[in-house]
């Protein structure tokens, strides 16, 4: 028999790490948060990403609905406050896992011991300025390490995505950082990942793709120095064999990157800082509507004279779909957005203090209008088509089943995006053939995470398969592990598993099987 894992991330900002133990599970979000942070006016503190307030008792393993398992430490109890001032998108990092195996579920969580958070809890204090602080509040921004990140100022959390590569969990932030890797099995901290030695000075980007073809990790990184973007290839056996710079106008803010059977597609958009008030230190981000989006396409291990660009309308793009090549033509599917500058007067639900508005509307999905959108980059001629796959507003995340990434397919999921707030509130799932697509919700005051697919043991048909999301019911107060036949959403949850306790919102997610954990007769997935 064969097991699977769901893994995930998080980024809590207050949380009680109990002391590690190799011969029993635990649990760092659920007990002694502080109590008042739950009365802040910070938007991110309320609602699905406010602190978990239950406290536990040590208790043995025992079934819980699903049946799923649970194990506590004696050592959690009482409470530790974090010093630091909340912040979500930045906030320190924490690995979810389900596993699933011969009809039952497991979930652990556990904290990513990060350089910045092990610094901050050293001294007692704040470190690092938020997302939307000054950056000048970052008291000792060379304690992160050896490496600076795109920022500098912020804090490497590792709180945006996981990737399963090489038998190991690898959790990245989006600002380039480091990359934190975990045992799969048991979510033991194993330290910097080091790519044999070779790690790249400027870090990693969250983003990073794996090819399941070939085990290889396909990755990027940016910073505010010449050539202010690099791309790089490791290979399954977890060494850097291929790394070359891609050379930008100036500083920029790429989120993600996709690939082909044979070419890797980073961007360049222009939404970046403002490049008169960042040699003063101050990252005000800007979008210019009167400079095209321009798109490199680079061969797996090609050169920087090999770089292709190619231009399309201004836009920006936080995350990308698939690619496969057609042809002449490489397609590119992602969701474009219609407005990377909105309006921070627009109606927040609910409402949100004059001071927090100009961060909260970049964590308002729905208002940056983003739509399914598709690419098509010539090789031959050179030239850049485009067109909107789905009218639909609000759609972002997407998810696909894996196993045809770099490879044309059939089979989109999108997450749907609440207005006025960063939670999701359902699922689409696209047939791209057809252009026929077929939503379904997660119910009233009920909101989800991203969902990978994870494919059926035996699987030959594309969707064939579940989407594995981590679903929080608001009235109740409480959190579930949700399975959907990716066949048929419209049928409604295919298992729903409750956990034993509310999980904050998380970002990414993705799912990993036994061959790609490097141990015999289990199957993975992972969720931050």
């Amino acid at each position: 028999a064969r097991s699977r894992w769901a893994w995930s991330t998080a980024a809590p900002a207050i949380v009680c790490p109990p002391s590690p133990s190799p011969q029993r599970w635990w649990c760092a979000s659920c007990p002694g948060f502080q109590r008042l942070s739950l009365r802040t006016t910070t938007p991110t503190a309320r609602g699905l990403g406010r602190p978990t307030t239950w406290n536990s008792r040590p208790q043995s393993s025992r079934s819980w609905r699903g049946p799923c398992r649970r194990t506590w430490m004696a050592c959690i109890s009482g409470t530790r406050r974090i010093p630091c001032t909340m912040r979500w998108i930045t906030g320190d990092g924490m690995l979810h896992a389900v596993r699933f195996k011969r009809g039952t579920a497991a979930y652990r969580n556990r904290l990513v011991p990060t350089r910045g958070y092990l610094a901050e809890q050293e001294v007692g204090r704040a470190l690092w300025a938020g997302l939307a602080e000054d950056p000048r509040k970052s008291r000792e921004p060379s304690r992160n390490g050896n490496v600076p990140g795109a920022q500098g100022s912020l804090k490497d959390s590792s709180s945006t995505d996981v990737v399963v590569h090489g038998g190991r969990a690898l959790s990245l932030f989006y600002q380039c950082g480091e990359a934190y890797a975990a045992c799969p099995e048991t979510l033991e901290p194993l330290g910097t990942e080091t790519f044999n030695g070779c790690f790249p000075a400027d870090g990693i980007s969250a983003h990073a793709k794996v090819d399941e073809r070939t085990g290889e990790l396909l990755f990027f990184n940016y910073s505010k120095v010449a050539p202010f973007m690099h791309y790089g290839v490791v290979s399954s056996g977890r060494e850097l064999v291929h790394y070359v710079p891609v050379p930008l106008p100036g500083p920029r803010l790429p989120h993600d990157m996709c690939f082909t059977e044979h070419y890797s597609i980073l961007c360049d958009f222009p939404l970046f800082w403002d490049p008169d008030l960042l040699p003063k230190g101050v990252h005000a981000t800007r979008f210019y509507p009167d400079i095209p989006s321009r798109f490199a396409v680079i061969p797996r291990y090609g050169s920087t004279e090999e770089i292709r660009w190619f231009e399309a309308e201004p836009t920006f793009v936080l995350h990308f779909l698939n690619a496969y090549e057609d042809g002449d033509e490489i397609v590119l599917d992602g969701y474009r957005q219609e407005d990377p500058m909105p309006d921070s007067e627009q109606p927040f639900i609910p409402p949100v203090p004059n001071r927090y508005r100009r961060m909260m509307v970049y964590l308002t999905m729905s208002a940056m209008k983003p739509r399914l959108w598709r690419w098509r980059f010539n090789l031959k001629t050179g030239r850049t088509s485009e067109e909107c796959l789905h009218p639909q507003v609000g759609l972002e995340f997407g998810i696909f089943n894996q196993r045809y990434a770099g490879q044309a397919y059939r089979f989109a999921y999108s997450a749907v995006s609440r207005p006025g707030w960063f939670l999701f509130t359902g699922l689409v799932k696209h047939d791209l053939q057809t252009g026929e697509a077929e939503e379904i919700s997660f119910g009233a005051e009920r909101y989800g995470s991203e969902a990978p697919f994870a494919p059926r043991l035996g699987a030959t048909a594309e969707d064939d398969g579940y989407l594995v999301t981590f679903v929080t019911d608001m009235r109740k107060d409480q959190s579930e592990c949700v399975l959907y036949d990716a066949r048929r959403l419209s049928a409604g949850p295919f298992c729903r598993l409750r956990l034993p306790h509310r999980i904050s919102s998380g970002t990414h997610a993705c799912w990993a099987g036994a061959e790609r954990l490097g141990c015999a007769g289990s199957m993975t997935t992972s969720r931050l």
